[in-house]
Order: C-alpha cells, then sequence, then structure tokens
C-alpha cells in the first residue's frame, strides 16, 4: 500500500464522520501497490519519457483486480478502498456495494457478520454472478457457449473497468497510456 500513499485526502476519504479516520484510520489505502508502481516506472522505460512527466493507468486484473491513476509517478486514486473489498468485482469478491446491501441480506438471511463477509469475499464476484467459476477465462469460455450467466458476469466486469478507467481519465485530466497487467 506504501505506493498508494501519494493518494490526497479528497481521494482517500470516506464521507463518514472525520474522527472515524482521525481515531480509527478508516480511510481507503489500496492494495497491489508494488505491481502499479513496478509497471508505472516499466510503461515510463518503454514510452521513454520521465515518470514525472506521465499520466497513467495501471490496470492490476486476476482474480484480485485493482486500478491506479498515476499523475507524474504519485498515485492520486486507486480503486481498492480500506480492504481489498472495494472496487472492481473480481473472481469472489463483490468489489463495491451499496453498504444498506450489506444489512438487509445480513437481517433477511439472518446470519452472522462472519458469514456475511465469507459470502461478500468468497462467493460474489465472478462466481457469484457467473456460477460458474471465479476465473475469467472459464466464465468466458461459458459465456461463448451460450450460459446467460456467465455473459453477464464477464459484461459487468468489463464494464466496470471501462468506467473506472474513464473515471480516472477525467480525474487526471487525460492520460498518457493506460498499462494491463
Amino acid at each position: 500500500t506504501a505506493f498508494h500513499s501519494t493518494m490526497p485526502p479528497k481521494a482517500f476519504m470516506y464521507a463518514i464522520p472525520y474522527e472515524y479516520y482521525e481515531k480509527y484510520g478508516v480511510r481507503r489505502y489500496g492494495f497491489h501497490g508494488t505491481s502499479h508502481k513496478y509497471v508505472s516506472y516499466r510503461a515510463a522505460e518503454y514510452l521513454e519519457e520521465p515518470i514525472d512527466r506521465l499520466k497513467l493507468i495501471t490496470c492490476h486484473l486476476g482474480n484480485g483486480s485493482s486500478i491506479a491513476a498515476v499523475d507524474q509517478g504519485k498515485v492520486v486514486d486507486t480503486s481498492m478502498g480500506m480492504t481489498p473489498l472495494a472496487g472492481l468485482m473480481m473472481g469472489t469478491r463483490c468489489g463495491d456495494i451499496d453498504p444498506s446491501v450489506v444489512n438487509y441480506l445480513k437481517y433477511t438471511l439472518n446470519i452472522t457478520g462472519h458469514q456475511l463477509d465469507e459470502i461478500l469475499n468468497k462467493k460474489s464476484g465472478l462466481l457469484g454472478v457467473s456460477g460458474v467459476s471465479s476465473d475469467k477465462r472459464d466464465v468466458e469460455a461459458a459465456a461463448a457457449a451460450g450460459n446467460p450467466r456467465a455473459q453477464l458476469a464477464s459484461d459487468m466486469l468489463n464494464y466496470q473497468i471501462k468506467k473506472t478507467i474513464g473515471s480516472y481519465i477525467a480525474a487526471m485530466g487525460g492520460v498518457d497510456a493506460i498499462v494491463f497487467t
């Protein structure tokens, strides 16, 4: 998370009482910092430009996924939050979700917080929507074979990636390169 430490407060703060940040450190930290840093510097080398002149979007996509906006070598935003559950939907993680849905599910299903955490972290995402797999390759194969839930899962992830990239282009006022890992 060290690479993400350059995020400004407008990007890392949650819109909750400020005292929770001060007392408990509740804020967005981001994850996959080592990967985002490495590919940012490799992109600068490849482009033959100093990193402090580039606006980059780095996409760390896999079973756990995150996207970062890197402006002049500094992270200005990233898709994950205080935990790796936030952001894009992933292999088994739900990604961003309305917090009221969490309470609704907990009480409707009459389950504990731990059980709900298991659902959101290990039974959701590509696996939960497709019912096929947490692996995008398997989901895409099932979609190609006509599985509508697999197609939906693939479409949802692709949409979220595009939406996040677009928002980061707007936040940085442009982009020089988009890097995928």
